[in-house]
Parts: structure tokens; sequence; C-alpha cells
């Protein structure tokens, strides 16, 4: 037998348990109805069956089951019902019933309770397929520039840079701008605007008033 609680704390212990999260109490009040403050808050913590903290700009509640939390969930499982109480409810005895069924199959598939209503852990596997993490967007056209200049601190048109970065023209022209506000980067127009296309002038960057088709980075 588990150490017997008082039915509010029983109904603390396994909200938490199936959430398997951190919980606050406006949310434990959303789900349950009640919040979990007083006698039965420190009494489940001294137990040991639950973290309880208060945080954020409120300090307000958020609660989460220990790992002797978890032990006592499990032991409770096949407790066989909660403690004798006048006017006992049909579905507090039916709950038990059902944690009874919930027992069996874990003591079946040799399964721990953690594993069921816990967080999802990644398996290696998935950890492998994580994607890595994409380069910064100046980094990005650093290297379309080394890729299209031809010598050290060469004009490398806007057109041609652009399509190689995948990235909205108006976050291109914001990195473009600070680039040429600290001095790493150069931007200007071109001479002979007769040799424009229409695509060099929707690539072009406005800066002072002025279309900038050709870019110079300083350091590679």
């Amino acid at each position: 037998m588990t150490d017997r609680l008082a039915h509010k704390q029983i109904a603390a212990m396994f909200t938490l348990m199936v959430l398997g999260r951190e919980v606050p109490n406006q949310e434990l009040e959303e789900v349950v109805g009640f919040t979990l403050t007083g006698p039965e808050r420190t009494g489940l913590k001294e137990l040991g069956y639950i973290e309880s903290e208060r945080t954020g700009p409120r300090r307000s509640y958020v609660h989460q089951l220990s790992d002797d939390g978890w032990a006592w969930c499990e032991k409770e499982l096949s407790a066989g019902g909660p403690p004798p109480q006048r006017g006992q409810s049909p579905l507090a005895l039916a709950l038990y019933v059902l944690l009874g069924g919930l027992d069996e199959y874990l003591r079946r598939e040799d399964k721990r309770l953690f594993e069921v209503f816990g967080p999802p852990v990644e398996t290696p596997a998935e950890v492998a397929a994580e994607p890595e993490p994409e380069e910064d967007l100046e980094t990005r056209i650093r290297v379309a520039y080394r890729e299209l200049v031809r010598e050290p601190r060469g004009w490398v048109a806007l057109v041609d840079l652009r399509p190689k970065l995948g990235a909205p023209a108006n976050e291109v022209d914001a990195v473009l701008k600070e680039l040429s506000r600290t001095g790493k980067a150069h931007l200007v127009p071109e001479d002979n605007r007769k040799v424009l296309t229409p695509a060099d002038r929707e690539a072009a960057i406005r800066i002072g008033g002025e279309d900038n088709h050709l870019l110079s980075i300083e350091a590679l």
C-alpha cells in the first residue's frame, strides 16, 4: 500500500501524472477545477512527491511530479481504491478499476508509468535526423559573394547575388544596409545605366534616395 493521501492530493497527483510536465495552478484549475495550495501542496512537497515553486511575474505556483511522485503513482495503481469516505463517489471507485487495468498492462508489457505519460524522449535516430542549424543571412551573403567575385573586394551584381540566398528581398536588404552602415560592405549604383536590365533594376537596393546595383565586401 502507498501512503494514503487526501482526495484532493490524489486528484492532483494523477493530474500531474497524466500531463507529465510542469503545470501552473491556473492550468490545474482549468483541467480539474481546483488549485494546489495550502496544506495539500505543502504536504505533497514535504513527502517529496512534487516539485512546487512560485514562478513568473505573478509568482504563481507551478507543480511537477518528482521521481518519488512517479513511484507513488505506480504503487497507487494497484492500491485498490481511495481512502474510505462517507458518500464515496462511484466515479472515484471506477477510476481505480481503470488504474488497476493500467497497472496490469504496464506489468504485462514491462513498461514504466513515466514511459506512458512522461514527455517524449528523442531516440538517437531522431537526434541524428535533425537538420543542422541554418547559417545566418550575413554568412550566406558572404559565401555567395565569395563564389561570384573574381578578385579581392571586387564588385558583384545584386541581380546575381540574390538568387543564391533563398531569402526574402526585405531581409536581404536589411542585412546589406547594416553591412553598408558599418563599413563592412559597399553598395554603389551602376555607372552605365544603359546596360541595366529590368532584373538589375528589380534587384537594386535603395539607399539615400539612390538605387544601388553592385556590392563589394571588405573582408572575407
